[in-house]
């Protein structure tokens, strides 16, 4: 039988649950999008934008590698549980978050919001990725690109009434 909640002692786990955070009571993707702001906040005060932008493709590859072992293990597809998806989603829309004297907390509450919005709505295309792609790649892309999508309104929204 398959293990509805793997251990936290497996690093792809940890990983895709982004250290436990998927395992807290309801909204796991919620609880995952919270849990990325202040790992991005800290890349974004130690090294700027570049730093977060270096991070997210890494994470999205860790992200790949992790959903697939808690896959395997849970034997389910897309479990609430990954939340390390919602990590690299969060990151992306983030980067229109920096302003001249670091990462502008507003921007950060709009982010989360923007964010949330298209991953939980999934409008097209978020939607025919979320049901087309599968296996871990699944699991990534349509948070890729919910966050690509609220990046853009983030960097119209910063552009039309500043920020920073």
């Amino acid at each position: 039988m398959a293990d509805a909640r793997p251990s936290l002692s497996n690093l792809g786990v940890i990983t895709a649950t982004w250290f436990g955070a998927g395992y807290l009571p309801k909204a796991p993707g919620t609880w995952g999008s919270l849990a990325a702001l202040p790992f991005a906040w800290a890349l974004q005060t130690l090294g700027g934008n570049m730093a977060l932008a270096i991070a997210i493709p890494v994470v999205f590859a860790i992200g790949l590698w992790g959903s697939s072992v808690f896959m395997k293990k849970t034997k389910s597809h897309d479990p609430g549980a990954i939340v390390i998806d919602e990590v690299c989603g969060q990151w992306i829309v983030l980067l229109a978050a920096l302003g001249a004297s670091g990462p502008d907390p507003m921007l950060y509450v709009f982010g989360f919001l923007l964010f949330r919005v298209f991953d939980v709505l999934k409008p097209w295309p978020i939607s025919l990725a979320d049901k087309k792609i599968s296996g871990a790649m699944g699991v990534m892309v349509d948070d890729v690109l919910a966050g690509i999508a609220g990046l853009a309104i983030m960097v119209l929204v910063v552009r039309l009434f500043g920020g920073g």
